[in-house]
């Protein structure tokens, strides 16, 4: 399956604070009051990943909390899907903490 082995190279690239963890999390959209605080926000975490992306502000946001995904020969597989969609097949290595940090960075760009 395409979308396993995305999630097997995403765990590669995923940063080792992610894969340090005891438990995963549970695999569960992060609030939507943590994808969108500000409604003047160009981004959130329902954004597909491809229009961020394409932003340079926003490009830089995904290398930060997730550095190399965006390199991976699966980007071309997943990139029109939101990170939210993406979670729940991460196996819990992209947690709530994650998202949270980036619907933050995400809503700072205008």
């Amino acid at each position: 399956m395409k979308t396993a082995m995305f999630v097997a190279a995403l765990m590669a690239a995923a940063p080792a604070s992610a894969q340090d963890t005891a438990a995963p999390a549970p695999a569960q959209p992060a609030p939507a009051a943590d994808a969108a605080p500000a409604s003047d926000a160009k981004f959130n975490l329902d954004t597909p990943l491809q229009d961020i992306v394409a932003d340079e502000k926003g490009k830089a946001v995904i290398e930060k909390h997730f550095p190399g995904m965006i390199a991976l020969p699966e980007y071309e597989m997943f990139k029109a899907i939101s990170l939210t969609q993406l979670q729940p097949y991460s196996n819990g290595k992209i947690t709530d903490e994650m998202l949270a940090a980036t619907a933050k960075d995400l809503a700072e760009i205008k």
